[in-house]
């Protein structure tokens, strides 16, 4: 369970459309809920269902039609479009299921990119990036690019990606969708640490039970409205 229940994370009557033509079409509908510090949250539901939606409005990748979101105490649905691409860059840790690795950069060059949007110094993101190799242990692969890594490896390497800047908020979509069992499993260890040791806030979307069970609470969408939620 989370270590405290700051809420750091609070959604109030978020609702979210798309338009086919003309004619809209409803994906998220009233959402209210809260995502305390240091929980680890897992979204479950059909295609459709929404949960991808809400996931990228929390990091700020979509906008709400209507309600607010409010991620320690920044209502990002207030934001601009600069304003908010420079949270996401200091607050989000993007974690997917097709780890997104940039295949001419080496898995230390694709760790270092979200750095090169901070005024650290050289040696300031040398420091972040083999810190973050060391917690994904893969402080020998620095010098890897992408096609010479296992899925496994390349889902570690995304994952140092998203940790390097320490953000305040890690938003993770499939990331166990594109592994062999073993190395899922090796991956929700990872991520359950992160939660466990280092206290990160992390919501999950997953069509898989068996990645769900290493969250504290499971919320699942259905329509765009919750149906139940397990803890």
């Amino acid at each position: 369970m989370p270590r405290e229940q700051e809420i750091i994370v609070s959604i109030k009557a978020v609702t979210k459309s798309y338009h086919r033509g003309n004619q809209p079409v409803p994906v998220l509908e009233e959402i209210s809920f809260d995502i305390a510090r240091g929980e680890f949250l897992a979204l479950m539901g059909p295609s459709g269902s929404g949960k991808s939606t809400l996931l990228n409005l929390i990091a700020g990748i979509d906008s709400v039609d209507s309600g607010s979101i409010v991620v320690d105490g920044v209502d990002i649905a207030t934001l601009g479009e600069a304003e908010l691409a420079g949270w996401r860059a200091s607050h989000v840790g993007f974690i997917f299921q097709f780890y997104n690795l940039i295949p001419v950069l080496t898995a230390y060059e694709n760790i270092e990119l979200p750095l090169l949007l901070t005024p650290l110094s050289r040696r300031e993101r040398r420091q972040h990036v083999e810190t973050a190799l060391s917690v994904v242990s893969l402080s020998d692969r620095t010098e890897h690019y992408p096609s010479q890594l296992s899925g496994g490896q390349q889902q570690r390497v995304a994952i140092a990606r998203a940790i390097v800047t320490d953000p305040t908020i890690l938003v993770a979509d499939e990331p166990t969708g594109d592994l062999d069992r073993v190395s899922a499993g090796e991956i929700l260890s990872l991520m359950a640490r992160l939660n466990a040791e280092f206290g990160k806030t992390i919501i999950m979307v997953t069509h898989d039970p068996r990645a769900a069970e290493k969250a504290h609470i499971i919320r699942h969408l259905e329509k765009g409205l919750f149906s139940d939620v397990s803890t």
